[in-house]
């Protein structure tokens, strides 16, 4: 089981439909836009998220099952 992770929504491309998440230990993750678990495809640039890091397609990490934090 993957550990949950918190952070910050740092970039967003809508057109291209990936952006990239700051973790809250500095490491900084891609994620594309179908990894938002809520199914919207879109979030704001400093939206506090929980996620699991998950390998990628390019063999890299990526952030997954991103999820907003409510204030």
């Amino acid at each position: 089981m993957h550990d949950v992770l918190s952070g910050s929504v740092t970039a967003f491309d809508a057109e291209r439909g990936w952006g990239q998440v700051t973790a809250d230990d500095g490491r900084v993750l891609a994620f594309h836009c179908t990894a938002v678990a809520d199914g919207s495809r879109s979030i704001d640039v400093g939206t506090p998220v929980c996620f699991v890091e998950r390998p990628g397609h390019l063999g890299r990490m990526e952030a997954a099952a991103l999820t907003r934090i409510s204030p």
